[in-house]
């Protein structure tokens, strides 16, 4: 169902649950990603590499502890003043624009999520935050 003011609702608010911070695929991270937590961690890019990234693929993404979380998920994120580019965009990213269902299924798994706005709304949202963000 739609609510009357779709077109002014705000679609997502984060709840601090961490329910994006566990699982779900890993956190990918790029150069610039890695020279920036290295920095706020002090320590070099080659070490955050070593001690704090696996592989998926070809792909570099953050480790995760043995419960699923982040490696860096304590209750609250512990580098969210220099979190990847990809929490930063969480949950405004590609793959809605692919197909909107995704939006939904995504909601199943972060309760900040809301499905009560037309699907016109939540891809006129998700491409507004990606131009912001790019």
């Amino acid at each position: 169902m739609t609510s009357p003011s779709a077109a002014d609702a705000d679609i997502f608010e984060c709840r601090r649950c961490g329910d994006c911070c566990r699982g779900y695929g890993g956190t990918v991270v790029d150069e610039a990603d890695i020279r920036t937590i290295a920095r706020y961690l002090h320590v070099k890019p080659e070490t955050f590499r070593a001690g704090y990234c696996d592989r998926s693929g070809s792909r570099l993404v953050l480790a995760q502890q043995s419960n699923g979380y982040c490696a860096f998920w304590d209750q609250l994120c512990t580098i969210h003043p220099v979190k990847p580019r990809m929490c930063r965009a969480w949950p405004y990213i590609e793959s809605i624009l692919v197909d909107v269902a995704n939006w939904r299924a995504m909601a199943g798994m972060c309760p900040g999520i809301r499905t009560d706005v037309a699907d016109e709304h939540i891809i006129a949202c998700v491409k507004e935050k990606l131009r912001i963000a790019s």
